[in-house]
C-alpha cells in the first residue's frame, strides 16, 4: 500500500470498489472534500481517518499505516493472547472451542497458524503432521500430505485457494497468503475436477481415518469489536459433522477419552 495518505485512501477506495461519491454517501463527507483529500489538497484530521477507515473496512493494521501517512501516531496495539489484558479474550476463545468438543474447533491468526485447538482438532491437525503454534500454509501446499489425509483434497483445494486470495484482499494484499495460493494454483493446474454433478449447500472436507472417511463442514467466527490488531486478525474456525456416520464416532470417540 501507498505510504503517503491521499494515495493510500486511494487504493483502498479502489480495492473496494467505491467511487468517491459511494464513499461520500456512506460516510457523511462530501465527494469534493474526498477528492481534495486524495490529492493533497487537503489533510484529514486523525477523526477523519478513523471515519473513512471504518467505511472501507480497513484492517487495523493497515489504518496504523494510514494514520502514520497522515501524520498522526499509531492508534492500534497487537497484544499477545497470553497477555494479563486479553485474560477474558483468552476465555472465550477457550470456552468456545472446548463446548464444540468432541467436533473440532480451532482459532487461527492471519497466516493460518493454529493459536489454540480442542481435543478433536488437536487429533484433526496431527493427521498433517500439525500441532499447536504452527501454520497450516506450509501443509497445504503439499500435495502428497494433504492427499494421504484428505479423500476430496482436489475439491478442498480449490475453495481454499479462493479463501486465501479473498482474505488477502481483504486486508489490501498479503504477500504470504498469495504466494501460498499460486503455490497451490501451480501444483494443481492439470488436476482440477470436473463440475458434472449438481453442487452440495457445503463442501465437505473428507478426512481419512483408518477403514472409513469422516465428512465435516466449517463455519468461522470472528470478534465483531475488535481494538487489538491480532485479535481482529483472529478466527475461530468449527467443524461439525456432515453426515451421522462422522457425527456418532465423533460423539463416540469423545465417551472413550
Amino acid at each position: 500500500m501507498e505510504t503517503t495518505f491521499g494515495p493510500a485512501l486511494k487504493e483502498w477506495r479502489n480495492v473496494r470498489r467505491v467511487s468517491q461519491l459511494d464513499l461520500g454517501v456512506l460516510a457523511g463527507v462530501s465527494a469534493r472534500h474526498i477528492s481534495f483529500l486524495e490529492t493533497g489538497r487537503s489533510k484529514p484530521s486523525r477523526e477523519m481517518v478513523h471515519h473513512l477507515s471504518e467505511y472501507l473496512e480497513i484492517p487495523l493494521s493497515e489504518r496504523n499505516t494510514l494514520l502514520h501517512a497522515a501524520g498522526f501516531a499509531a492508534t492500534y496495539r497487537a497484544r499477545d493472547l497470553s497477555d494479563d489484558e486479553m485474560a477474558q479474550v483468552r476465555a472465550a476463545i477457550d470456552w468456545t472451542l472446548e463446548r464444540h468438543d468432541p467436533f473440532p474447533a480451532l482459532a487461527l491468526d492471519r497466516h493460518w497458524t493454529v493459536v489454540r485447538a480442542n481435543s478433536s482438532a488437536k487429533i484433526m491437525i496431527a493427521a498433517i503432521g500439525l500441532s499447536e503454534g504452527e501454520s497450516m500454509l506450509g501443509a497445504i501446499t503439499d500435495t502428497q500430505r494433504m492427499e494421504a489425509a484428505i479423500a476430496n483434497w482436489d475439491e478442498v483445494a480449490q475453495h481454499l485457494i479462493v479463501r486465501l486470495r479473498t482474505e488477502s484482499t481483504f486486508v489490501g494484499g498479503d504477500p504470504i497468503l498469495e504466494a501460498t495460493a499460486n503455490r497451490m494454483v501451480e501444483e494443481r493446474q492439470t488436476r482440477w475436477p470436473a463440475r458434472t454433478e449438481s453442487l452440495q449447500a457445503v463442501v465437505p472436507i473428507q478426512f481419512r481415518a483408518q477403514d472409513m472417511v469422516l465428512s465435516l463442514f466449517s463455519t468461522i467466527a470472528q470478534f465483531g469489536t475488535a481494538e487489538d490488531i491480532a485479535l481482529a486478525d483472529l478466527r475461530i474456525e468449527m467443524y461439525f459433522p456432515a453426515d451421522d456416520q462422522t457425527r456418532q464416532v465423533l460423539m463416540a470417540m469423545a465417551t472413550t477419552t
